[in-house]
């Protein structure tokens, strides 16, 4: 028999958990406005709001903590962590920033004016907000497969390049100042580009003068996807395919807070000079120093450690195999999952769900907040809550996808911790038709409202 993957550490130190009562947590959501984010850390026993900051450092990480370089200049640490990204990334120029949309923040107000267009493949929440915040329009070039939640298609983060040409045709170049490539695609369920779509992407921006800029979050799980799913990258080591998917592209803005395996963090690395002496401006203004740029010097030194570590092929194995793991739970149990599994969470479809509920009562969060009811594990809604107001309209945005996102914490929980997870969603799935209701927006912030917005129920 083949063995079965294994996590390639042991645990050290752990951190207790309680359990509260189903009456606790109905006090609990109503409190908070039926909004997940508002609630308290101790009023939550699994937290899967997000991957981004919450993972487990490991020994080597900690001991860099302690030889970190506090220099507000010339830092050790900094300098540290230049030679990884170089190592990693090959790109001669770089930013240290406090974390990803530090890093979006600095490198758009260098790069987008009002009226610019930049197409991609399902921007995040963030990096929509930034260039809708600069009175730019964000332009979706997924290919269609990514919205078909049941069909299997091992590159669902894959751009479309009849799309992204058509954006290409229809407006001058002066208005198109990038093209971003995210990797992993987040919004549209974790899902990896293939090497083969960002070679082509690559060549269609070289053609029509584009410059590609990465969303590189999770990019050493895109890798090892690339690894696992092209066939001719079967024997590539992961940081060897990390340098040559870096290689067609510009740049890249980093939260460290995923891949990095830290807590806080994130960068900007870029290959053209001027591009950098620009960006730097702003990073001295938002950020930092350049050589601190809103991090510490232990955070920088720790994430330098990080990124070595995230991108070794059997930890990789590992937490995109417990990924997995949940995936297969879900479908034992019927419940409607974007598939393939992606590799940072698992992305519960709300519209099969609950088909019977209307998208104005916003699925994804009353399936959020019925699973926090039901056993105290938070998840966050990646529907038309965070898709946001039209900014033209003001009217609502409804996604294709309305999803409930499970995003997993690296190196934090057990597979009993899953299994768990799975049996709640089940015994939701089992009385769904009992709940005939959703929730209605009572408060909300003009942009990113998602983060403080507050719901009553319908």
């Amino acid at each position: 028999m083949e063995l079965p993957y294994t996590e390639p550490y042991k645990i050290k130190v752990v951190e207790s958990l309680r359990k509260s009562t189903r009456e606790e947590r109905e006090k609990w959501i109503k409190e908070a406005n039926f909004n997940l984010f508002k609630l308290k850390s101790h009023q939550v026993f699994i937290d899967l709001l997000t991957d981004s900051g919450t993972s487990a450092m490991s020994d080597l990480q900690w001991a860099e903590i302690m030889k970190g370089d506090e220099s507000y200049a010339g830092s050790k640490s900094y300098y540290k962590l230049y030679e990884v990204i170089q190592e990693l990334l090959d790109m001669p120029y770089f930013l240290p920033t406090h974390q990803g949309r530090a890093a979006e923040n600095v490198l758009f107000s260098t790069m987008i004016k009002d009226g610019d267009i930049v197409p991609g493949n399902s921007h995040f929440d963030t990096t929509k907000g930034h260039i809708e915040f600069r009175k730019a329009t964000a332009i979706d070039c997924t290919i269609d497969e990514a919205f078909e939640t049941s069909k299997y298609h091992p590159f669902k983060g894959n751009i479309d390049l009849n799309k992204l040409e058509k954006v290409f045709k229809s407006y001058p170049k002066e208005k198109i100042p990038l093209c971003i490539i995210t990797i992993t695609c987040n919004t549209s369920g974790g899902q990896p580009v293939s090497m083969k779509n960002i070679k082509e992407v690559s060549a269609l921006c070289k053609k029509y003068g584009i410059k590609i800029i990465f969303d590189a979050a999770r990019f050493a799980e895109n890798a090892y996807f690339i690894k696992t799913r092209e066939p001719e990258y079967k024997n590539s080591k992961i940081k060897d395919i990390v340098k040559e998917m870096f290689s067609y592209g510009d740049g890249a803005t980093m939260s460290s807070k995923k891949d990095g395996l830290v807590n806080i963090g994130g960068f900007i690395a870029l290959k053209d000079k001027e591009l950098y002496d620009k960006a730097s401006v702003y990073n001295i203004m938002f950020e930092g120093y350049l050589t601190y740029g809103g991090m510490a010097g232990r955070d920088m030194a720790a994430l330098a450690q990080g990124l070595m570590e995230g991108t070794e092929f059997d930890y990789l194995e590992s937490r995109i195999g417990q990924v997995k793991y949940l995936g297969d739970k879900l479908k034992e149990y019927n419940v409607p999952i974007q598939e393939p599994t992606g590799g940072h969470a698992v992305f519960v479809d709300a519209k099969k769900f609950f088909n019977h509920i209307p998208k104005e009562q916003f699925q994804a969060q009353t399936l959020a907040i019925e699973l926090y009811k039901e056993g105290g594990v938070r998840g966050v809604e990646i529907g038309a809550i965070l898709a946001d107001r039209d900014p033209a309209t003001r009217e609502n945005r409804y996604p294709q996808l309305e999803l409930l996102r499970l995003a997993i914490p690296r190196r934090v929980y057990t597979n009993n911790h899953i299994k768990y997870i799975a049996v709640c969603l089940a015994n939701i799935f089992n009385k769904r038709q009992e709940i005939k209701t959703g929730y209605k927006i009572i408060n909300e912030a003009p942009i990113m409202r998602h983060f403080t917005v507050e719901l009553d129920k319908i």
